[in-house]
């Protein structure tokens, strides 16, 4: 049984990419869950594949399902029976992923390797390789994560005070100096 290596760029940066191994037998569907769990997005919108030449042009449509807003030049593949060896054209075939109209993610994925044994340690499909920070679906991920996120949310990080000085009698700021040791010529009240 063959399996299929496919690389996925993150069209906007071919710096992020995730490589994916699939059964030739295995449906787009699959590839397509596999995708979206690899960039960790979710599974709310509509999808499609482009079969694509070295130019990546857009030839045979590969869909979730048929959208009655979209135009067809002919009726598409649907993911769910089509599988992904059977649209393998040449050693190095591409395709065009895109998902939700709305916001327009696109993905270039490339076939980089055929092989002919599984490997007995990896569920098929999956993602073997992870380069890049992935784009955030719903805006932008913070370097800190989500752990910092629940914590503000907890204690309310937002409303934090203006600082830490005090006030003397008179209104002034009473602060400590560079070596914590109060400024010169200010009373301790």
């Amino acid at each position: 049984m063959a399996i299929l290596r496919f690389r996925v760029y993150f069209e906007e940066d071919e710096s992020v990419y995730r490589d994916v191994v699939i059964r030739h037998s295995q449906s787009f569907f699959d590839l397509h869950e596999t995708i979206l769990k690899s960039y960790e997005f979710d599974n709310k919108h509509k999808a499609t594949f482009f079969r694509s030449n070295d130019h990546w042009q857009r030839g045979r449509e590969i869909s979730l399902e048929k959208y009655d807003d979209r135009e067809y030049k002919a009726p598409p593949l649907l993911m769910r029976e089509a599988t992904v060896g059977s649209e393998i054209r040449d050693p190095n075939q591409r395709f065009i992923y895109l998902y939700d109209f709305n916001k327009n993610w696109s993905f270039l994925l490339e076939l980089i390797n055929v092989a002919k044994e599984e490997n007995p340690k990896i569920s098929y499909p999956s993602m073997i390789r992870t380069e890049g920070i992935a784009p955030s679906q719903y805006g932008t991920k913070g370097l800190l994560g989500e752990k910092f996120a629940d914590v503000e949310e907890k204690y309310d990080l937002t409303q934090a005070g203006e600082g830490f000085a005090e006030k003397d009698e008179e209104g002034e700021d009473i602060g400590l100096g560079d070596d914590g040791v109060e400024a010169e010529g200010e009373e301790e009240v």
